[in-house]
């Protein structure tokens, strides 16, 4: 789910060049004065390149199912990926389009390129339907299941922009469920069987995110203004439901590891054991480590994106990869 970031319904007091909206086509008064190469640019950063990391869960079931060395399973993972990334930027750049009155008057978003015009709204309607026509040839390279569920993904985003996102814990759903979706469409593009565990663990994860995200929001100033649904959450209740969540993501991966069908999966022909569940510290680290952000750097944007740029949180990331990968494959030194 893109879920866009927070929008200010009112300019601050300071007065700014975004004070008055550009002209209605959408263009700022010196359009004419855009190079090709700041164009360019502003195309790239409308569609959040940033944001693809997202879209790494559809390779999550080639992980898991030992198949990372299988070349057709492989080319089928980088088809689903990249068309996730056109169907999310074409989102991002719907969001964008549909959020453009209220972006020109908030003191950060009116410089992104088509609020500021450096993307006259035109071009970002073509760029949605380019993305959308490279999105369906990409399609055609896998089973037909995957462009059902990437079909279904861009419909809930399209929803979510006009409507769900101003639902109170719906809209966390929705993003959840977009997480899911992506699990789901990997396993259909690789032909590759997903389990239950990992469906129910990508669910709570994403959820605990979603909930973690909506508490700093609320948090932050100017609250009521930025979405309608934060007016409707409850710090109470979104505590309680980060904690139930994070707990439960965490659950999962642990009752995953220790599961006797995984367990005999993972062995190797020799009959040695697998050390799969060793690696349920890094999730619970993850979890604490988000929480921890959450509380103490308010003034970030967005938690989500600060996690990604945090070093603790990251070296912990990289940690449980490279650890999940040398258990489930065995790898050893030559």
């Amino acid at each position: 789910m893109s879920d866009p970031e927070p929008t200010h319904a009112e300019p601050t007091g300071r007065p700014s060049v975004a004070s008055a909206p550009p002209s209605s086509g959408g263009a700022a008064s010196d359009l004419g004065d855009v190079s090709l190469w700041r164009r360019l640019v502003g195309m790239v950063r409308t569609m959040r390149p940033h944001q693809w990391v997202k879209n790494l869960f559809v390779v999550a079931p080639v992980v898991f199912a030992k198949q990372l060395t299988d070349a057709h399973v492989i080319k089928g993972g980088i088809a689903a990926f990249a068309v996730f990334c056109m169907l999310a930027s074409a989102v991002y750049t719907l969001n964008d389009l549909v959020d453009v009155a209220a972006d020109r008057v908030h003191p950060v978003k009116r410089l992104r390129p088509i609020p500021s015009g450096i993307v006259p709204m035109p071009l970002a309607r073509a760029m949605i339907g380019g993305l959308l026509v490279l999105s369906a040839l990409g399609s055609s390279l896998v089973p037909p299941a995957f462009g059902a569920v990437a079909l279904g993904y861009f419909v809930l985003n399209v929803a979510y922009s006009f409507k769900l996102k101003n639902v109170a814990y719906l809209d966390v759903g929705c993003i959840a469920s977009g997480f899911v979706m992506r699990v789901m469409a990997g396993g259909f593009a690789t032909s590759t069987q997903v389990s239950s565990y990992m469906i129910a663990c990508t669910a709570a994860l994403a959820l605990f995110l979603g909930f973690g995200k909506r508490m700093h929001e609320i948090g932050s100033a100017n609250a009521t203004k930025q979405r309608a649904a934060l007016q409707r959450y409850s710090p109470r209740v979104l505590l309680a439901a980060m904690s139930a969540t994070g707990l439960a993501s965490v659950a999962t991966y642990v009752a995953y590891t220790l599961d006797d069908h995984t367990r005999a999966f993972f062995r190797s022909n020799d009959g040695a054991e697998n050390w799969l569940w060793l690696t349920s510290v890094h999730p619970l680290v993850g979890v604490l480590r988000f929480v921890q952000l959450i509380r103490t750097r308010t003034k970030a944007e967005s938690p989500t994106q600060e996690m990604l740029r945090d070093t603790p949180f990251m070296m912990n990331l990289v940690v449980w990869i490279v650890e999940v990968v040398v258990i489930v494959y065995r790898l050893r030194p030559t």
